[in-house]
């Protein structure tokens, strides 16, 4: 076979392989129904841990899950099935809560299990892709993972099985981190390093520029402020009224435009120029949130107001980057 028709039929698998394992996902909103919500209250309930097992690769997707719900509020660990019969069991209370994963909804390992797990009576939600298979009628609530087919063309290896799996998980996680009201805060908290981390370590007060602000009243001419952004070489200037309330700014592309609109820019005054109702944040907001909105209005500084409206500070983007937020 010649290497360009290789590499076509390579392609074409390739899309093929991301066809079945998105329509995979896309079925899954069929198992969002009541069984659904059951399994979030449970879950959401829980007072002690949600330990997950699974064996092979619905293990592999178990500690995934586990791990994105730990990360999220809800405190989990991945028990594997095959040691849980030699003395792992220990770790499960009658607090807690059981996710078990198997698509034939018979592996073995959980069979095994299965004794030791009516015997502490906790509650039991299975993730398979056979609703009447042992571990379905076994379980408190059922999660319908089930797929058409494989991604693999032997139809044998868990691939499209094992993506809707992960779906499922993390369609849990994001129901009970949004039921929980997990907020910035709590972001922080389990996320303490790394760029997100950062991002809610650090105040906007902590990175902005306090001092020799690019500061500039309405009626100033158009002229002096060009000369106020230039001088103080942050793109920017943040224009006030006569009370010292924000009204405005006058970015580089506000200048660009403007000269390229008037050929005589000597009659322009900074409010004939600015634009109107900046986007703008508070000192005690996260640097996470002052990224979100430069990165959402295309935009590299925020004017930093307090409670009043007052101009007190501008954060850049490039302090963000110095701080490893961005």
């Amino acid at each position: 076979m010649e290497l360009s028709t290789m590499n076509s039929r390579i392609n074409e698998l390739a899309k093929e392989v991301l066809d079945i394992e998105a329509n995979s996902i896309l079925r899954l909103k069929n198992s969002i129904n009541e069984s659904f919500d059951k399994a979030v209250e449970i879950l959401y309930d829980c007072k002690g841990r949600v330990i997950i097992t699974g064996m092979g690769k619905s293990g592999h997707i178990g500690r995934k899950i586990a791990a994105t719900l730990s990360s999220t509020g809800t405190p989990s660990y991945f028990l594997h099935p095959a040691e849980s019969t030699h003395g792992d069991s220990g770790i499960i209370t009658k607090n807690d809560v059981i996710i078990a994963i198997s698509n034939s909804g018979e592996t073995q390992e959980l069979m095994n299990l299965l004794p030791l797990i009516k015997r502490f009576g906790v509650k039991m939600i299975a993730m398979t892709g056979k609703i009447d298979s042992t571990l379905a009628h076994s379980s408190d609530i059922v999660l319908d993972i089930s797929v058409e087919k494989e991604a693999c063309p032997l139809n044998k290896a868990p691939t499209a099985s094992t993506t809707a799996t992960l779906a499922m998980g993390d369609a849990l996680a994001v129901c009970l981190l949004e039921k929980r009201g997990f907020s910035e805060e709590d972001f922080l908290i389990f996320h303490p390093s790394g760029a997100l981390g950062k991002g809610f370590l650090y105040k906007v007060e902590d990175l902005m520029l306090k001092e020799n602000l690019p500061l500039a009243y309405e009626n100033e001419s158009f002229s002096d402020v060009i000369e106020l952004i230039s001088e103080k070489k942050l793109g920017m200037a943040m224009i006030t009224n006569k009370e010292g309330l924000l009204t405005g700014v006058i970015t580089d592309g506000d200048i660009r435009r403007t000269l390229i609109k008037y050929q005589n820019i000597r009659p322009l005054t900074a409010q004939d120029v600015m634009t109107r109702n900046p986007k703008n944040i508070n000192k005690r907001d996260y640097g996470a949130s002052a990224l979100h909105l430069m990165e959402k209005y295309s935009i590299t500084a925020l004017a930093v107001v307090d409670e009043a409206g007052h101009p007190i500070g501008v954060i850049h983007i490039h302090d963000l980057l110095k701080a490893g937020v961005a």
